[in-house]
């Protein structure tokens, strides 16, 4: 698996990514992270959106400069998305984190989500980010175990106002 690689959003990849984009919307599954929740009509706005988010213009309030990937495979295939928050506020440190990642429903269980998040820590090292946060739902047994391969360790958990649990994981990166 070592032709799998994070690639920014891209022009030159607009069909594969409008191909993984419907396969999302197909599945009926939440869009994670949730940057591919954005509309990709316009691929080039989005595509400005995408990089304003990562130079920290134009947010609203209380966000956070972000940077996204994509996971792509030797034919430029988009199997995945990820978001790197650069850093963390009281909500993302309680049930956001610092990285947010996605597999395409078809291309799950191939070991393509514990790449994705390694490759991601990577990224987060660059953005001088030694301590990352990643969180997953308790339900998210999947989540939790890719986490977990990548060195996380826990944290208390958080509830959110409706019940849910969410599982706070620290890596040394």
């Amino acid at each position: 698996m070592s032709e799998l690689k994070l690639v920014k959003p891209q022009m030159e990849l607009k069909d594969e990514y409008l191909s993984f984009y419907q396969e999302w919307i197909e599945s009926g599954e939440d869009m994670v992270p949730w940057v591919i929740s954005k509309d990709p009509s316009d691929f080039q706005s989005m595509l400005k959106s995408l990089s304003d988010n990562e130079q920290g213009y134009g947010l609203p309030e209380g966000w956070v400069p972000d940077s996204t990937y994509w996971l792509v495979n030797q034919d430029n295939k988009v199997l995945g998305a990820v978001n790197i928050r650069h850093r963390l506020t009281e909500y993302l440190n309680n049930a956001g984190g610092h990285i947010g990642y996605g597999i395409c429903p078809t291309q799950r269980k191939k070991g393509y989500a514990t790449i994705l998040l390694e490759l991601a820590l990577k990224e987060a090292r660059k953005l001088g980010i030694s301590e990352v946060l990643v969180v997953c739902d308790a339900v998210n047994i999947a989540s939790e175990k890719t986490i977990i391969k990548n060195g996380g360790t826990p944290d208390a958990d958080f509830i959110e106002d409706d019940g849910n649990v969410i599982k706070r994981y620290w890596i040394k990166n």
